[in-house]
């Protein structure tokens, strides 16, 4: 358990930022080079160079070698871990929520009804 948890640790942190998570968008719609995966910011190679470090740490994406490029692809196991983690909490956020909606349901309908009584 102290594993699974260490590797949800990296992979919330990798996410915590958003152009790591705006590089994984871009991957999500296939490979791309270092340099394809820059152009939309405004930063250098090698501060990209560190998002991806992070990234790969994290096991969210991989680097191939073709020739002289290397692409980077998702690898989209470790999201899977962190919506089935999520999803252990969502039954519980549901019930929540409906007993919130029951609960606001009770004050409007009690405010109804007291605005009745005070015409």
């Amino acid at each position: 358990m102290q594993t699974e948890t260490d590797q949800l640790s990296l992979t919330f942190a990798a996410l915590a930022d958003p152009t790591r998570r705006a590089i994984l968008a871009r991957l999500a719609r296939g490979e791309a080079t270092v340099t394809e995966l820059a152009a939309p910011f405004d930063m250098s190679l090698p501060a990209i160079s560190k998002h991806l470090k992070v990234l790969q740490r994290a096991g969210l994406i991989e680097q191939g070698r073709q020739a002289q490029w290397r692409p980077c692809r998702l690898k989209p196991e470790r999201l899977r871990d962190v919506a089935d983690w999520v999803g252990e909490y969502r039954r519980h956020w549901e019930v929540s929520f409906d007993r919130l909606d029951d609960y606001l349901r009770e004050l409007q309908t009690g405010e109804t009804n007291d605005d009745d009584r005070n015409r």
